[in-house]
């Protein structure tokens, strides 16, 4: 029988995956200030800790509460150092959650962000007892894209997200295989 709640820590070979908190405000001021983040993503606004913290009770936190899932916290499982986030979030417009990831410049072009991808789809699929997931992905952003596909995602056309000017590609992955490692 599939859970319902996600489980609050992941480990791989290198990394821990842990839910966020809002200790972790300025990790996620970092990125969400990060110029690849505003480009690829969006500028969220958020520029001092307090609305960090703020922005995660009505996101991050909320997801946690509502959905019993969301994006984790990625750090080095040698040495504790925060890389970045790797989850799930439910976007009103999609009909199943989407995978969504960002780690801080020093930690890009390591497979990190792979290895974290595929720890979330497999506990998605495994232990949520999901069917699929999608992702959504600047259509610029050739780094996400290749991820995406090298997880075993597929391109499924555009779409444009509530409040933006700009399509997004959206992709998406039915659970019958196991993502290529």
């Amino acid at each position: 029988m599939p859970h319902t709640t996600a489980k609050t820590e992941l480990t791989t070979d290198r990394l821990r995956l842990r839910w966020l908190t809002e200790d972790d405000a300025t990790l996620l001021l970092a990125i969400w200030n990060d110029p690849d983040f505003i480009r690829h993503v969006g500028d969220r606004g958020i520029r001092t800790p307090t609305e960090a913290r703020q922005a995660m009770r009505d996101g991050i936190l909320k997801l946690y509460a509502d959905f019993g899932y969301g994006p984790y916290l990625v750090e080095s499982l040698n040495d504790g150092s925060p890389m970045g986030i790797c989850g799930l979030f439910k976007r009103e417009n999609l009909d199943y959650p989407d995978i969504g990831y960002s780690l801080l410049p020093g930690f890009r072009g390591r497979g990190y962000a792979f290895e974290a991808a595929c720890a979330v789809l497999t506990h998605a699929r495994d232990y949520l007892g999901l069917q699929q997931l999608k992702a959504i992905v600047s259509q610029a952003n050739s780094r996400s894209v290749r991820l995406l596909d090298k997880l075993g995602m597929r391109a499924e056309g555009t779409l444009r997200m509530p409040g933006e000017d700009e399509a997004v590609a959206l992709y998406g992955i039915v659970f019958n295989r196991a993502p290529r490692v």
